[in-house]
């Protein structure tokens, strides 16, 4: 096979006096022969599959061959997008007989993950699942196992983890810029009906354009319901909700950053606060994660929180807390920002002292860590910035996956990563039902 490799780590390029720098752009080395193309088949065209495929075909080498879905309107839109010779149809099985197909995308409702993942690694095709791996932790060992003994490549598709950022995150982390890690504070405010997943109903949807009884597979068989099938994650019979959908993209750059295999507690609350449109998973949702000690990461906390009434129109944040300074992770930048540890009491603290007493403290205050620091980061606001022509981290990541496949290596986010995001994120909506706290076994991925 023809190499195609990515540089390991980016390099600086300073922009303005140090304050703000570059990640420099990955170093793509492919070249690749007829032989080395890889066949894509796409088993579920909505979304997220749409942008997965566009992810996948940014790279050298990789064609779409076939699409698989429930609703005839996105076979149609497939067929736009790349070809009327595209094969398509309903049922996922003939996909998967297909010989032509070297690897698929799974980019169905959660609770569609685990079988057809395990029946695609079965059928000796390599597998992109979309994120979380499962919709219940249970499943996940299976998926494991199938890995390995098909001898196949399974990504789990946390689009962001290949970022620059991430690299230059976790380097900064390991080099000791935040000191011990305290605390991780992490929100995504969504103020519109599509970011609370209020996702268009097209209007020839009807029982003939949509296999609504194969859509429900598992989950308890109810009437044809549009909604359920085109904004399915608003219902815990196929989702995860806010948890499956937006924890587990921060446990898995978490994960790698700071070289965690995950919390041994979830409590969490919330409340379906605004969106009164039939769904069953709350609006608003709030976790406190426990994290144990281990030879990465002191103990610390964390704050995972969504909201999708955000009065002040949204946004979203990923910060690292730590001993001597934040750490935060945008989706283009990683800014540090480091205090000057030794600095005096403040006028506050120091007004009930004589002035000849207020000198003597302002004189012989210093930070016991200050000459501890183990990095030589200087102190003030330092952030990195991805470059303009950048492919971006859902690109590298299927660059990940399509080079392992080609040179039979390993890719970022296996199913024992993958479970283990999946398997913290997913402890949110076991505590919140139970109305009660829930411990996490991280090492052997289960409840206690």
């Amino acid at each position: 096979m023809a190499s195609a490799a990515v540089s390991a780590s980016p390099y600086l390029i300073s922009a303005s006096q140090g304050e703000r720098l570059f990640l420099a752009p990955r170093e793509y080395q492919a070249s690749f022969l007829a032989n080395d193309q890889i066949n894509l088949g796409l088993i579920g065209s909505g979304i997220q599959g749409i942008y997965d495929t566009r992810a996948a075909l940014s790279v050298d080498g990789v064609k779409v061959v076939a699409a698989c879905d429930l609703y005839q309107g996105r076979l149609d839109r497939a067929k736009e997008l790349w070809g009327d010779t595209l094969f398509t149809t309903r049922d996922y099985r003939e996909l998967l007989e297909r010989p032509d197909i070297d690897a698929v995308i799974v980019a169905t409702p959660d609770h569609w993950h685990q079988k057809i993942t395990i029946a695609a690694l079965n059928a000796g095709k390599h597998v992109y699942c979309e994120k979380p791996m499962v919709q219940k932790w249970e499943e996940g060992q299976e998926i494991i196992a199938t890995q390995k003994s098909s001898g196949k490549i399974c990504q789990i598709g946390s689009q962001g983890m290949s970022s620059l950022v991430n690299e230059k995150g976790k380097q900064l982390y390991e080099d000791g810029a935040i000191g011990e890690l305290v605390m991780l504070d992490f929100y995504n405010d969504r103020y519109s009906a599509e970011g609370a997943w209020q996702y268009p109903i097209p209007p020839d949807q009807n029982p003939d354009t949509v296999d609504f009884d194969t859509f429900l597979g598992n989950a308890p068989k109810v009437p044809y319901d549009a909604k359920r099938f085109f904004r399915w994650r608003n219902y815990k019979d196929y989702g995860t909700g806010v948890a499956g959908d937006l924890f587990v993209h921060a446990f898995s750059s978490l994960h790698y950053m700071i070289d965690s295999m995950g919390p041994t507690s979830a409590l969490a609350t919330g409340g379906l606060r605004y969106w009164k449109d039939g769904r069953d998973v709350p609006d608003v949702s709030i976790t406190l994660y426990d994290f144990p000690k281990t030879k990465t990461h002191a103990a610390f906390n964390a704050v995972f929180r969504v909201n999708f009434i955000a009065g002040s129109g949204g946004g979203s944040g990923f910060k690292l807390i730590g001993t001597e300074g934040e750490l935060e992770i945008g989706w283009n930048s990683v800014t540090v920002k480091r205090s000057k540890l030794n600095m005096a009491p403040g006028d506050y603290s120091m007004v009930a002292f004589t002035e000849a007493t207020q000198e003597q403290i302002r004189n012989n205050h210093v930070h016991p860590r200050e000459k501890t620091r183990k990095s030589a980061l200087k102190t003030g606001t330092t952030t990195w910035e991805s470059p303009r022509d950048y492919k971006g981290s859902h690109h590298d990541h299927f660059y990940n996956f399509f080079t392992a496949i080609r040179e039979k290596g390993n890719v970022i986010q296996d199913p024992t990563f993958g479970l283990r995001a999946a398997g913290a994120a997913i402890l949110a909506n076991e505590s919140y039902y139970k109305k009660q706290p829930v411990e996490w076994n991280p090492v052997l991925m289960k409840t206690v």
